[in-house]
C-alpha cells in the first residue's frame, strides 16, 4: 500500500511540475538551469560559503514550488563533498545533475597539463573553455570529467552545458558517453568578451559537425545533440541594444539583472515565449550561475518563480530538467526544425511589435511599429562553414562565432541610422516607404508563420515565412519594392550575381539568397529586391553560390 501511494505521489508530482500542453497549442517549455562554480575569483567578498549557500537556496525554491530543475556543475565544485551531497539529495526529487564547461586548474591539472590562467576559474576564452585547448586535450578534459562524475553519481552526465562549446568537444561527449542535450549562451555581441551573433534565435537546434554555433541543414552533416538557447532575450530590445559600442548591453530573464526583477518586464516576456503565436514550440530557460549571488538573485527568482507555477498549474506551459527536453526534442525533431518567437507587446510602451523566424535554413527577425515595417535581420545558416576553434586552439581571450549576413541590423547600423531592408512604394517616379498602419500576425500550419500588413493607403503586404523560403505578396495598385540600405559609412559586404542572388562569403564559402520569383538590382551600398506581378519569393536553402 505505502509503494503504491509513493508511486502515485510521484506521478502527480511530475504531472504538476511538467504541465502539459493545452488544447494542443505548441509546447512552451522551461528549463530551470542553475550552474555552480566552486569559486570567484572577481570579488573577495564572495566566498565559497557564500556560493554554496546560493545553491542551497536555489533548491529550497525548488522545493517550495515542487518543481525539479538542472544544476551543472564546473569540475573544482563536481569534487567538493558539500555539492555532492545536496545534489545526491536533490537528485532524489528528480532533479538533475550534469556538466558545466567551463575550465578549472583542478580540471586542467587532473588532465596532467599545466594551468595558463590567472586565478583557480578564468572566464578569460583561451583559459576557461574548451576552444583554448587543442581538440586532443579537450578530449582529455572530457575524459577527465566524465569518470569522475560516474565515480560521485553512478553515471555519465545526459547534459552539458557552456557559454559557448565547440564541435569537437559535443561530438566526442555525444559519441563516447552519449550526452543526451546541451545548451549555451544567448545571441550576444562582444559581451564579456564573447560573441556568437546570427544564430538560431532562442530554442534549440542540432548544431554542424562543424561548427557547434552553426545550425546543420542534413542530418548527415549535424551532431545529434540539441543545443538550447538560454537567457531569454527581450525579443524587442535585446538586439539593438548598445548599438555603436563595442559590447552589448543584457536586457534578459536572467534575476539579476533589471529586467529579470521588474515584474513588468518578466509579464511582457513570458507572454510572449507563452502565450504569443508561435510555430513547433517556444522554450526558455530560468536560472543563474552562484557566482551572482543569492542575495543579487533573490529579487528576481520572487518574482518569476510564483508566475512559473501559476502557468505550470494551468497547464501553459512544461517545466522540464535539460535531459527531458533534450529527449523530447529528439524524438520529435530528426532534423531542426521551424520555430518562431512573437512579441505583440512592448516593455517599454513605445508601439514595437516583433517576429523572430528560424529554420535550419535561416534566421530573420521583422520589427514594426505605427508606421513602419523592416526586415531587422536575415542570417543564413551553412554546415559547411567550418569553425576557428574545430581543429584548434584559441590564443585570444575573447571568441567569436557567426554565421552569414544578409541584413545585419546591429552591426551594419549607427544609432542614428538602422540597417534594414524596408517596403517602398513607387508613385510617379517617386520613392516612399511604406507606412504600416496594422500587422495581422498567425500561424499557417506547424511550419510557417504569416504578417499581413495593411497600409495608410490601404494596400496589403502578406509576408509568408517558411523553413526554406520567406515569401511576400502585394495587393497595392502603385508598384513595390523591397530595398536593402545600410548606414552611412558602413559597407554592404554582399554582392549582386546575375539579376536574381545576393551573395557574401564567410570563411572562403559563398552564400546567398535567391529569387524564385522577382529580381534583385544593385546600386553600391544599397540593394532592391523587385517583384514580379506583386510577388517575391526568397529562397534562403539554397548552398550553391561558387
Amino acid at each position: 500500500m505505502m509503494k503504491l501511494f509513493f508511486s502515485i505521489t510521484i506521478l502527480l508530482f511530475l504531472a504538476v511540475t511538467n504541465g502539459t500542453a493545452k488544447n494542443n497549442h505548441p509546447p512552451r517549455i522551461v528549463n530551470i538551469i542553475n550552474f555552480i562554480r566552486q569559486l570567484e575569483p572577481r570579488d573577495n567578498n564572495i566566498t565559497e560559503d557564500v556560493l554554496y549557500e546560493t545553491v542551497c537556496e536555489q533548491v529550497k525554491l525548488l522545493k517550495k514550488y515542487n518543481m525539479r530543475g538542472t544544476f551543472l556543475l564546473q569540475y573544482d565544485a563536481l569534487i567538493n563533498p558539500r555539492y555532492q551531497s545536496l545534489l545526491k539529495e536533490e537528485m532524489k526529487r528528480g532533479t538533475e545533475v550534469g556538466g558545466w564547461w567551463e575550465i578549472t586548474q583542478p580540471h586542467v591539472e587532473a588532465v596532467g597539463l599545466k594551468w595558463r590562467g590567472r586565478y583557480p576559474w578564468d572566464w578569460h576564452a583561451d583559459v576557461g573553455f574548451a576552444v583554448g585547448y587543442t581538440p586532443e586535450e579537450r578530449e582529455k578534459l572530457v575524459d577527465v570529467y566524465m569518470e569522475k562524475f560516474k565515480e560521485i553519481f553512478g553515471k555519465y552526465p545526459a547534459s552539458v552545458g557552456s557559454w559557448f562549446i565547440d564541435a569537437h568537444t559535443l561530438r566526442y561527449m555525444y559519441e563516447k558517453y552519449g550526452i543526451v542535450s546541451s545548451c549555451t549562451c544567448r545571441d550576444q555581441y562582444g559581451t564579456d568578451g564573447y560573441t556568437l551573433w546570427g544564430g538560431y534565435w532562442n530554442q534549440a537546434y542540432y548544431p554542424s559537425r562543424l561548427n557547434g554555433y552553426m545550425p546543420a541543414q542534413t542530418k548527415e552533416g549535424q551532431i545529434p545533440v540539441p543545443v538550447f538557447r538560454m537567457l531569454g532575450s527581450d525579443p524587442i530590445y535585446q538586439y539593438d541594444t548598445s548599438l555603436g559600442e563595442s559590447a552589448q548591453g543584457v536586457i534578459t530573464l536572467e534575476p539579476v539583472w533589471e529586467a529579470g526583477r521588474n515584474e513588468k518586464w518578466v509579464r511582457y516576456f513570458f507572454k510572449s515565449i507563452f502565450e504569443d503565436p508561435c510555430i513547433g514550440f517556444n522554450y526558455t530557460q530560468v536560472g543563474q550561475e552562484n557566482s551572482f549571488t543569492w542575495a543579487g538573485i533573490k529579487k528576481g527568482l520572487g518574482v518569476q518563480f510564483p508566475l512559473l507555477d501559476s502557468l505550470a498549474q494551468a497547464g501553459d506551459i512544461q517545466i522540464k530538467t535539460l535531459e527531458e527536453a533534450g529527449r523530447w526534442f529528439k524524438k520529435k525533431y530528426p532534423v531542426t526544425p521551424p520555430t518562431s518567437v512573437t512579441a505583440l507587446t512592448d516593455a517599454q510602451d513605445n508601439g514595437n511589435r516583433t517576429v523572430w523566424f528560424n529554420s535550419r535554413f535561416y534566421r530573420t527577425n521583422l520589427l514594426w511599429n505605427d508606421y513602419s515595417i523592416r526586415f531587422r535581420d536575415i542570417h543564413l545558416f551553412d554546415e559547411r562553414i567550418e569553425s576557428d576553434y574545430l581543429k584548434r586552439r584559441g590564443t585570444s581571450n575573447q571568441c567569436v562565432f557567426t554565421t552569414c549576413p544578409i541584413v545585419d541590423g546591429f552591426l551594419w547600423s549607427t544609432p542614428k541610422e538602422y540597417a534594414a531592408i524596408r517596403f517602398y512604394t513607387i508613385k510617379n517616379g517617386a520613392e516612399k516607404e511604406v507606412i504600416i498602419k496594422n500587422v495581422e500576425v498567425k500561424t499557417v500550419n506547424d511550419s510557417k508563420m504569416q504578417l499581413r500588413c495593411v497600409a495608410t493607403d490601404q494596400s496589403a503586404y502578406t509576408i509568408t515565412l517558411s523553413e526554406r523560403e520567406i515569401k511576400i505578396e502585394g495587393k497595392t495598385s502603385n508598384p513595390w519594392k523591397l530595398k536593402l540600405e545600410v548606414a552611412t559609412g558602413k559597407t554592404l559586404p554582399l554582392k549582386v550575381k546575375g539579376n536574381n542572388s545576393l551573395t557574401g562569403e564567410l570563411k572562403g564559402i559563398s552564400y546567398g539568397i535567391v529569387c524564385l520569383k522577382g529580381n534583385v538590382k544593385q546600386s553600391g551600398n544599397t540593394v532592391s529586391l523587385n517583384p514580379e506581378n506583386n510577388r517575391l519569393i526568397i529562397d534562403c536553402s539554397s548552398r550553391d553560390f561558387k
